[in-house]
């Protein structure tokens, strides 16, 4: 599984990176919303919440379904231009500015892109706003939602201008609020990380900026395709010449662990990540993940761990503690070596095995709880 854009015959220099105020205020919203996903940044989301006055903070509570759950392609609105000159501006203005040159239902499509899924990325043209089918489902999507998500839905549609007015004077409370001092604080590391990333792609070609980005990233031999390794499966060009030809990748302080790919028919593709953070972790690939999954499924590879979380063990006192032959042991332990679940210290004649309990612990508490219990 990946998510997939193309740019066989795209020049370099159509590869773009470029920081985004828009972009970093959706991702800023996204950790006052949900501060687990970013331990890197928790402290800042605690004080950012405490300072919230309550007014702001119930309109952010209104409209959160733009930044909790998806991250709506509004806050990468430029993309949505029909225009080869489009990228991020250099203030949250300007972004804004673009944002409002989209027509109303490229808007609202993108806005309600968590009751429109099912279109996301195919070249369906229709749009709730001119088809009453689609607005019954968009409703009834948002409904299921609960019933603040089904009231903004409604307003959207019967008034898109009102809404997209109202969105716009809260982006710009949250500036007044809080995201003016934050923006100021990151902007020079994300255009220090932009500029970094243009002279690799210069010096190095794709293949070597795109490992310095992500290690979720990757092209091929040719350098026809931008692979992004997602649980997704997803296809989009950045040679339409509808909408400009060309490829933008945004830098973000708060993003990680997220790595998001726009892939929105008839917008630019965008590649939006995380700026690399040592005390961070990498992220892991899709198939390593599946591994590690389907090694700690089997129960006997479960009790194995155990033991292995506890001391080294030598596949012989395994086989005598569960009263299995060295071979069985063996291989339920080369299951859990490839996963990069144990690893192997020869010791004399023996070779002695141990659970990793870093790599498991990232798995989830919960496991690494059980078997230490």
């Amino acid at each position: 599984m990946s998510v997939t854009i193309h740019i066989a015959g795209l020049p370099l220099e159509r590869v773009v990176f470029a920081p985004s105020p828009l972009a970093e205020l959706g991702t800023a919203l996204h950790t006052l919303a949900e501060p687990g996903h970013h331990p890197g940044v928790h402290g800042w989301a605690t004080a950012t919440n405490a300072s919230l006055k309550q007014d702001l903070a119930d309109r952010l509570c209104e409209a959160d379904f733009l930044w909790r759950t998806t991250f709506s392609d509004i806050l990468l609105g430029f993309a949505g231009l029909r225009d080869a000159s489009a990228q991020p501006g250099g203030t949250l203005g300007e972004d804004l500015d673009m944002l409002d040159r989209l027509d109303d239902e490229s808007y609202v499509m993108a806005a309600l892109e968590f009751t429109c899924g099912a279109l996301y990325g195919t070249d369906a043209v229709r749009s709730p706003l001119a088809d009453p089918a689609l607005r019954d489902r968009a409703l009834d999507l948002a409904a299921a939602r609960g019933p603040q998500q089904q009231r903004f839905t409604q307003r959207l549609l019967d008034d898109p201008p009102a809404v997209r007015s109202w969105i716009r004077r809260l982006f710009e409370d949250c500036d007044r609020a809080f995201f003016a001092d934050t923006w100021n604080r990151v902007r020079l590391r994300l255009t220090a990380d932009a500029r970094e990333k243009t002279e690799l792609l210069r010096r190095r070609g794709l293949a070597a900026t795109l490992a310095a980005v992500s290690p979720a990233l990757s092209t091929d031999e040719a350098g026809s395709v931008i692979d992004a390794d997602k649980l997704a499966s997803a296809r989009t060009t950045a040679v339409d010449p509808a909408v400009g030809p060309g490829v933008t990748f945004v830098p973000s302080i708060y993003q990680w662990p997220h790595l998001v790919v726009l892939h929105r028919h008839g917008w630019r593709p965008v590649v939006h990540y995380p700026v690399a953070a040592p005390e961070l972790p990498g992220p892991l690939s899709v198939e390593q993940f599946k591994l590690r999954m389907e090694a700690l499924a089997h129960p006997m590879r479960m009790r194995l761990c155990r033991n292995l979380a506890r001391a080294p063990y030598s596949t012989s006192e395994l086989a005598d503690q569960y009263a299995l032959s060295s071979p069985e042991v063996s291989r339920h332990l080369a299951v859990l070596k490839k996963a990069g679940l144990i690893t192997a210290r020869r010791r004399g004649r023996y070779v002695q095995y141990q659970l990793d309990v870093k790599v498991v612990g990232r798995l989830g508490s919960d496991f690494l709880e059980t078997v230490l219990r």
